[in-house]
């Protein structure tokens, strides 16, 4: 299954931005180990803004990472934040499923 990781990435400090971004790679390596497809679209969007000179750089995370979420077959959400909510309710409007911990996940594989 190709599984979107979201979860808060915005802090007031670069060290706690690395934190959150760290948590959602430590969680795609982990569903990687189990067989998933994992992918962030924060992953995808931060390397592209690096370089980008656009007006609103927010926007332009949230429309990588959105396009990303996309094409994935499930999310887990590891924790409530503007853009990952947005990034739930993409996944939630398409019918796929929103798991809340990688527990979920391997419950269901289970099934």
């Amino acid at each position: 299954m190709i599984i979107g990781i979201a979860g808060p990435y915005s802090a007031d400090t670069a060290e706690q931005r690395k934190i959150n971004l760290d948590n959602m790679n430590k969680a795609a390596a982990r569903l990687l180990e189990l067989g998933h497809i994992p992918v962030i679209g924060m992953n995808a969007a931060l390397p592209v803004l690096e370089y980008a000179n656009v007006p609103d750089k927010y926007k332009c995370i949230m429309d990588i990472s959105l396009a990303v979420i996309n094409s994935c077959d499930a999310l887990l959400l590891l924790a409530e934040s503007p853009g990952a909510n947005k990034e739930r309710d993409l996944i939630l409007a398409k019918g796929r499923p929103v798991f809340r911990s990688i527990d979920e996940i391997v419950a269901t594989n289970k099934k």
